[in-house]
């Protein structure tokens, strides 16, 4: 972003540092008047459209989870950034980040550390904060999970969720039953995360705490698909793996359709969340000439996921990820039910039972405790995951099973192997996951960006953001043209209607009219009432719109139903 405009969100009570009276803390900001409320809107226009729209339900789940969820997840192992020590200053740096600063490699976090290292070397490399030299530093993994104790003493070890997702997938087996078992179905929520980044920068981009929207949407990999003529329409630019790799900067711009059918999204849920989003980032004002899906690199996909594509908008001429749409399989879900002590199964009832034929076994543990002591529990279970997935195994005189590494011999007659036909109702699944999960934050900043202009009116130079009506912090203004002769009582009246009405209003008498609009248009309110004397002899107000300074008189009767209007879309100011 740049300094004008971090200036102004600043100056204007959108974001800044926080705790600066006590020095600040890197990687955490507070939202201002104007910024809370934008972001607020921006939430609430999320919810509106992957909550409501998409008929899925939302949860607000702990910030606090006990350690076994993350050692089921993954991320103790995996949650790692790359890290380098400065030997001069002690300070800690991202490898990746200063390789991409200093260099003309683009995507130094999905290489392994030992090509990391070589690029620090072979480039000479400088610590940011000192100049001293990092070739020859080791790169380690970082993890970035804030670590706390539950309860008192020492507790019981737990973490700050990195992310909203596994509060989702911890209680699916509750969630499930509120679905009524029916797949395909949603589930939101839109909360705080936390991660130790090793160097926040770049204000709201990346921080310490954060706010998350994400969507856990688990569907059957073997059931139907969206229904893509409600996005036929929606052209996605896509940069995927291989023009990437090509080094081009050339996107292909495809229908969800398109892209499925030239094989660019490998799913039909991905390619149909990618277009339900490029829809909602464009009605927050994120700017599309400025915004493209891009597909990870295989090395870095996180460790759940299949496939990810990345929605990016460009500001100050680097491109900022704002969500990522993820494939997780069944992988969080699988995980869970390994480790938890509940299923996260869901049961799907065919059509008409079916008759099948099953394999199973019933070892002698007579012959096998006997022959194989405390290992004969482990081969009885491995006799029976084989009879599962691999019956011609029991075809000879003998079957040999592995456990732990060691080869197991059991005579085919002692393992009570058997075929037998069963009448199934439907079948266990365990669903996959498609995952849209967006930054607000970012969203904010990028919003922000996109829709600061600098123009002139009248003579005069005005910054502007031309924010939508929808997320813009406050909906109208209203001003007597000054306070006297009843002008501003009349104007803190309708300000009142407005507000009961459910419109934000910001009431304003300070400084001569032009000055009053400046300010308005430099926070992004669309809508300014100005009330004259003219109101009070005609009871009509001037309306005043943001981006073209046109004015049109409105009668006070009609002014809350028409600045709804407005700001829901249903009106164009053009039409007044």
């Amino acid at each position: 972003m740049s300094e004008t405009v971090s200036e102004l969100a600043r100056r204007r009570g959108f974001f800044f540092q926080a705790s600066e009276a006590y020095g600040g803390a890197a990687g955490f900001y507070t939202y201002g008047p104007e910024g809370a409320a934008l972001k607020r809107n921006i939430e609430d226009a999320w919810r509106d459209r992957f909550v409501t729209r998409e008929g899925n339900m939302e949860i607000d789940s702990p910030t606090v989870t006990p350690e076994p969820v993350f050692q089921a997840s993954g991320h103790l192992d995996d949650f790692d950034d790359m890290l380098v020590e400065c030997p001069d200053c002690g300070e800690s740096h991202r490898a990746d980040h200063v390789i991409e600063d200093n260099t003309d490699v683009e995507d130094a976090e999905s290489m392994p550390t030992d090509e990391v290292e070589a690029l620090i070397a072979d480039h000479e490399l400088v610590c940011p904060a000192c100049g001293g030299p990092l070739a020859g530093q080791s790169v380690t993994g970082f993890n970035l999970m804030f670590d706390t104790t539950i309860g008192p003493g020492d507790g019981d070890p737990g973490y700050l969720r990195p992310e909203t997702a596994q509060g989702m997938f911890t209680e699916f087996p509750r969630l499930k039953e509120y679905a009524r078992n029916q797949l395909p179905f949603g589930v939101a929520q839109v909360g705080t995360g936390y991660r130790n980044e090793i160097s926040p920068r770049n204000a709201l981009l990346r921080t310490r705490e954060f706010t998350m929207a994400e969507l856990e949407f688990f569907v059957d990999p073997a059931g139907d698909g969206p229904a893509l003529d409600r996005v036929a329409d929606v052209e996605l630019p896509l940069y995927p793996v291989d023009a990437q790799q090509a080094a081009g900067e050339e996107y292909l711009r495809l229908t969800p359709q398109e892209a499925l059918a030239e094989g660019v999204v490998g799913g039909e849920w991905v390619a149909y969340f990618l277009a339900r989003s490029k829809q909602w980032f464009e009605r927050v004002g994120v700017d599309m000439d400025r915004f493209r899906f891009r597909q990870h690199l295989p090395g870095e996909l996180a460790h759940y996921a299949s496939d990810c594509w990345d929605a990016e908008g460009e500001v100050d001429g680097d491109w900022v990820e704002l969500e990522g749409v993820a494939s997780r399989t069944d992988y969080d879900l699988s995980k869970h039910d390994e480790h938890a002590d509940d299923s996260f199964t869901v049961f799907q009832a065919y059509d008409e039972p079916k008759t099948v034929e099953r394999a199973s076994v019933d070892p002698e543990m007579s012959y096998l405790g006997p022959e194989f002591g405390g290992a004969a529990g482990d081969v009885a279970d491995a006799l029976a995951a084989l009879a599962a997935r691999d019956r011609a195994a029991f075809d000879g005189d003998e079957v040999t099973v592995d456990v732990d590494g060691e080869a197991y011999t059991v005579p085919t007659e002692r393992t009570g192997f058997e075929v037998a036909e069963e009448t199934e109702s439907g079948r266990h699944i365990i669903p996959h996951v498609v995952e849209p999960a967006f930054g607000i934050g970012r969203a904010v900043y990028t919003a922000l960006a996109h829709s600061y202009e600098a123009d002139e009116v009248d003579g005069e130079p005005r910054d502007v953001l031309r924010l939508p009506a929808e997320v813009a912090p406050t909906t109208v203004g209203v001003f007597p043209l000054m306070d006297k002769d009843g002008l501003g009582e009349r104007a803190r009246e309708i300000a009142a209607e407005l507000r009961a009405a459910g419109l934000a209003v910001t009431y304003d008498d300070s400084g001569n009219i032009g000055r009053r609009y400046r300010r308005q248009d430099e926070v992004g309110t669309p809508y300014c009432v100005t009330v004259d004397y003219e109101a009070l002899e005609e009871g009509a107000v001037t309306l005043r719109d943001r981006d073209t300074t046109t004015q049109v008189r409105v009668p006070i009767a009609e002014v809350a139903e028409t600045l709804v209007g407005l700001r829901d879309g249903e009106l164009r100011f053009e039409a007044l």
